[in-house]
């Protein structure tokens, strides 16, 4: 049986870190290889993370909402050598040189090695426990528990991990121990060189190196003070272990209360489990008993009078602007994800590329009645026809006439890409940001083609449920902010792209006709367009007749079937 670690991997293409937004399950469960453990979300998409193991869950090493670089471990498995992690637990248990061994695989967190020594005495001042008369008999299947990195640690100080106490369950040997033996000379029998003792670390706290596990205890030195007997309030308990949710975990920290403080009675494994509603209660009834601050005594400034500065007062005034905005009621948002990825795409592009936006409007009566009557025939293809599949072709019909749109600069090499393919990026409003999903190939599409796969990728954008590589190699994008409302806009370039059109609202507009030899204003359905565009690349002149070109072909929808 082994302990196996597993790294974040790259979910998407060159990722470099992702925020940990949810665990899908929890230490001492049962997973298989490809089971989902975990929920990412990265700079392009919010992906499912599947497990590399059969095994058991054996320690989390990221929380709820942190940020973890990639190739960083985010969780541990207990896993047999022939796979069978189940198998392995059991016989764990068994072997375990506690004198009643566990039922439940998940509280055996240790990974043991056949080749081990004999586990020391309880004393750590005592002989080595072969001379102790209680101790596991010094045989070749004698077992120590310790995880591969404290065993790697003791090698490294030259420590024997069989002379090492265990702190942990079953006398585990943690990385803390192992330091603790080297420092003190454990092995000594002089009881002042002795390492002063240390509570015992949670079943989760060891085995994880300078890494903490999630669901472990942070207080691990038992330092804190008990606020609630100080102030009058609640009892704090004053556990030596408690175990509880990464969420749980957070919340103690927001609030500043110890968990192993907290009542409960519940429990996991034999263990103390807290909640996040025993944390807020206890937070609460603390701060209701807590003694209010002294008034400060008045200073007649008038009489010359000057207030003597303390300690506190300093503090205060170090830290007003913080004070100022948590007692606005102000809100903070982690700037992270796809937010973050926007605002950094968005900064990059507008900061390289000089934009210059060319505005127009297209008369579109004929666009919206070519629409209507081919309603009824997509429906009937189970297709939702909006106007973005005609509005995508006539931007094709532009791209081939002036392909300087559909390209790339280079700078490093000093040279303009002109794409041969044509992929219209679609900008898509979701609850985490805007989202740009990729439509290849849009040249070699139909009409209905086009509007399912827009519909579909416009769904699955908005459920967080898009591929990364589907959001990759566009050529052109298009934003439809017309679809919330708005007619004129300057959209920001998706850099490295040379440009992007923006599309208003079809609402019905005055515009001049010419009737009988006259001029009159009437109303008619009209499209306005915003084109922005890389003054490096493409000129103005350039722009307007693209403009002008994609306006054509949506006044006069029959030309589209030349595309």
């Amino acid at each position: 049986m082994t302990v196996e670690e597993f790294k974040l991997p790259d979910v998407g293409e060159g990722v470099a870190e992702g925020e940990l937004v949810s665990w899908l399950v929890a230490p001492g469960d049962r997973v298989e290889e490809d089971q989902p453990v975990a929920e990412v979300e990265t700079d392009k998409a919010l992906v499912e993370v599947p497990s590399s193991y059969d095994g058991v869950v054996e320690e989390l090493f990221a929380e709820e909402g942190e940020m973890v670089p990639v190739g960083d471990v985010i969780i541990s498995f207990r896993v047999d050598e022939d796979g069978d992690a189940e198998a392995a637990a059991g016989d764990d248990a068994g072997t375990e040189a506690e004198p009643e061994p566990a039922d439940d695989p998940s509280s055996e967190p240790a990974a043991e090695e056949p080749d081990a020594e004999p586990e020391p005495a309880d004393d750590p001042s005592s002989e080595p426990a072969a001379e102790e008369p209680d101790a596991e008999p010094d045989t070749p299947s004698g077992r120590t528990f310790a995880p591969p990195s404290a065993r790697r640690l003791a090698r490294e100080l030259g420590v024997d991990v069989a002379a090492v106490e265990g702190s942990g369950p079953g006398g585990r040997v943690s990385e803390s121990d192992v330091r603790a033996h080297a420092d003190g000379d454990a092995g000594s029998t002089d009881a002042d060189d002795a390492p002063e003792p240390r509570p015992a670390p949670t079943p989760t706290d060891t085995g994880s190196g300078d890494r903490k596990a999630a669901v472990s205890k942070r207080n691990g030195d038992g330092a804190t003070a008990s606020a609630g007997s100080a102030a009058g309030g609640p009892e704090p308990t004053g556990r030596d272990t408690t175990l509880a949710t990464p969420a749980t975990r957070k919340a103690a920290r927001e609030r500043g209360v110890d968990l192993d403080d907290v009542p409960t009675d519940e429990t996991r494994d034999g263990e103390a489990f807290v909640t996040a509603e025993a944390v807020n209660a206890y937070a609460d009834a603390l701060e209701s008993t807590a003694e209010p601050a002294p008034e400060p005594e008045p200073v007649d400034l008038d009489a010359g009078g000057e207030a003597a500065a303390t300690p506190a007062d300093a503090a205060a005034a170090a830290g007003a602007s913080a004070t100022d905005a948590s007692g606005s009621g102000d809100e903070t948002v982690p700037y992270r994800g796809v937010r973050r990825t926007i605002g950094k795409q968005m900064e990059r592009s507008k900061y390289t590329a000089p934009h210059v936006t060319h505005h127009d409007t297209a008369e579109v009566d004929p666009l919206v009645e070519a629409r209507e009557q081919l309603k009824p025939k997509a429906e009937a293809s189970d297709v939702k026809l909006t106007y973005m599949p005609f509005v995508m072709k006539a931007i094709v019909a532009g791209l081939k006439k002036y392909p300087y749109l559909n390209s790339e600069l280079r700078e490093d090499d000093e040279e303009i890409v002109l794409k041969s393919e044509y992929n219209l990026g679609i900008a898509v409003a979701t609850d985490a940001g805007l989202m740009v999903p990729v439509v290849d190939n849009v040249d070699e599409k139909g009409l209905f083609e086009l509007a399912d796969e827009v519909n579909d990728l416009a769904a699955r954008a908005r459920e967080r449920k898009l591929k990364p590589a589907e959001m990759n190699g566009g050529t052109f994008s298009i934003t439809n902010f017309g679809a919330i409302g708005g007619e004129y806009a300057t959209p920001i370039i998706n850099y490295p792209e040379t440009a992007i059109l923006g599309l208003g609202a079809i609402e019905e507009r005055p515009v001049v006709r010419e009737r009988d030899g006259a001029s009159e204003v009437v109303p008619a359905p009209t499209l306005p367009l915003s084109l922005s565009i890389d003054h490096r690349v493409v000129d103005g002149a350039v722009a307007a007749e693209f403009a002008n070109t994609v306006m054509e072909h949506l006044e006069n929808p029959l030309l589209l079937l030349n595309e």
